[in-house]
């Protein structure tokens, strides 16, 4: 039997008018320190998004969220922010802010696999 652990979650949000406190959910960030796991997965349904503000820039939103990603897996090449430590960059994401790109509070939960876990909390919130 494999040992299941803690894994950490938000959900990614795009608030295209941070006035509103409206948001479409776009993505799943999770982190699993004893597997060493911090990822990022993310789909943009543009209609949706466009339903809550017409004249949004989606290419600015995919851009920002690119960026989410690389920080989030520690991409060298994104900035001193994705030099952090997992947990570091993983709470820096996922803290309160009143912008574009938002998370929900995050979650605890145990799984066996980070990334099997990652992929079926995308699916369900998600897709």
């Amino acid at each position: 039997m494999s040992e299941r652990t803690v894994y950490e979650y938000a959900v990614v949000r795009v608030v295209p008018r941070v006035e509103r406190e409206e948001f479409v959910n776009v993505g799943v960030a999770l982190y699993c320190r004893k597997q060493r796991y911090a990822d990022v997965k993310i789909y943009v349904d543009e209609t949706k998004i466009k339903a809550l503000y017409a004249d949004i820039d989606i290419s600015m939103i995919k851009e920002h969220l690119n960026s989410f990603r690389r920080i989030c897996i520690g991409d060298r090449d994104a900035g001193s922010i994705a030099r952090l430590d997992q947990p570091e960059r993983f709470r820096w994401l996922t803290a309160n802010r009143s912008t574009l790109i938002q998370c929900s509070v995050t979650h605890p939960g145990m799984c066996v696999s980070a990334e099997q876990t990652h992929q079926e909390l995308f699916d369900k919130l998600i897709l």
